[in-house]
């Protein structure tokens, strides 16, 4: 059995992730993590199971993309193994009139100060923008990086909060 990274993208219809979910029950892989949205009415997912071997599941998968409509692409990867994180958790949301460069200077101001970021989500509602994205901090420099983000938020003319997520949530 293989760790597999595998990726499903395409215009959004009922039941995709059934679909996907069938098929890789049908070869006996193990479904450990995913993620799914719908964006704008395209489908995404990642998933990582263990299962067969990457040809195997990728002819399984194929039927499922013959019309052209998704595109399923399946990779090998090593296992990274269980590891404690070493960061304090943390909800980052900004939200403001959309324009340029947004994700790119918050997430910069985050990984400057050693930040990861584990979830983000952004969304375009009319004219509002929203980001909401999981973090990881390194102990002790949150009220520095909430400060680095208060100013970058200022220069973009948007509004933010850093704060410590609630475990129990997560």
């Amino acid at each position: 059995m293989s760790e597999l990274a595998i990726t499903v993208i395409g215009r959004d219809r009922p039941g995709i992730v059934a679909d996907v979910a069938e098929v890789l029950a049908r070869l006996g892989a193990n479904l450990t993590d995913s993620t799914m949205t719908r964006l704008r009415g395209h489908f995404a997912m990642t998933l990582i199971c263990v299962g067969p071997a990457v040809a195997e599941v990728e002819a399984a998968l194929a039927p499922l993309a013959a019309d052209g409509q998704l595109l399923a692409t399946v990779r090998a990867v090593v296992p990274d193994g269980e590891r404690a994180s070493s960061g304090e958790p943390y909800v980052l949301a900004v939200h403001g009139a959309d324009r340029m460069g947004i994700v790119a200077a918050m997430t910069r101001a985050l990984a400057d100060a050693g930040g990861n970021v584990t979830d983000l989500s952004t969304r375009l509602a009319g004219a509002l923008y929203v980001v909401v994205a999981e973090v990881e901090l390194p102990p002790g420099v949150a009220e520095k990086v909430a400060a680095r983000l208060s100013s970058t938020a200022a220069e973009l003319g948007v509004d933010v909060t850093l704060r410590p997520a609630d475990p129990d949530v997560l």
